[in-house]
């Protein structure tokens, strides 16, 4: 599903923040990356992304090679086949949690009524059934979380990315949104990469990855 070989990012003339990264994930598959604070996870995140750019490296995705991309190229399948989930949610207020959920389908281009019930097909999913019409002040920070993973996954993408999901959230909440997300790569057959500073949360991952400047090494169970 996802191949990445020797994915290096520098800043200016200084040693590379990481170098060498490389990673084969299949469907079903979700790794969770750990490592220092400012060794550049969220850096990798969106290196990953084409958010940023790369120095060096190779990332293939279902056998597009995104490092061949343009801008253009890289945007058009980042919004089709990622999905991300934040710590911050980054639910829009303006939008009814239902809204929210369709918006990638809206920027596909799928039909309003197709949309509708994708989203409504994707909140009972997640245990939000009842909420579709509500605003997101309404929800607390464990639902918004759902919802937030509710939208990564409801355009069916073939890579998740997740940034310290369950950062802003309780133990209890966290573990139970952790799990909902994993299952949900699972079941749909993506590919994932958790970002964590919980060593509890990565656990629940299939591998264990830490990240350092020389790149990405399998820690031992």
């Amino acid at each position: 599903m996802l191949e990445i070989d020797g994915l290096t990012k520098r800043f200016g003339a200084a040693r590379p923040l990481f170098a060498g990264v490389s990673l084969r994930l299949a469907p079903g598959e979700c790794v969770a990356v750990m490592g220092e604070s400012g060794v550049g996870k969220s850096t990798l995140l969106n290196c990953i992304a084409g958010l940023e750019r790369a120095d060096d490296g190779r990332i293939e995705l279902e056998g597009a090679v995104l490092t061949e991309l343009d801008e253009d190229g890289f945007a058009r399948l980042r919004r089709r086949r990622y999905g991300f989930v934040f710590q911050a949610f980054h639910v829009l207020p303006h939008l009814t949690v239902a809204q929210n959920v369709a918006l990638p389908l809206w920027l596909l281009d799928v039909a309003p009524d197709a949309a509708a019930d994708r989203a409504r097909d994707m909140l009972e999913r997640v245990g939000l059934a009842e909420r579709g019409d509500d605003w997101p002040r309404h929800l607390s920070g464990g639902e918004l979380q759902r919802v937030a993973i509710a939208r990564a996954l409801v355009h069916r993408p073939a890579l998740v990315l997740a940034d310290e999901p369950t950062g802003n959230l309780d133990p209890e909440r966290a573990a139970g949104v952790l799990d909902l997300l994993l299952e949900c790569i699972r079941t749909d057959g993506a590919a994932g990469i958790l970002v964590t500073h919980s060593r509890a949360a990565a656990a629940r991952a299939d591998r264990v990855l830490r990240l350092t400047q020389q790149g990405l090494d399998e820690e031992s169970p």
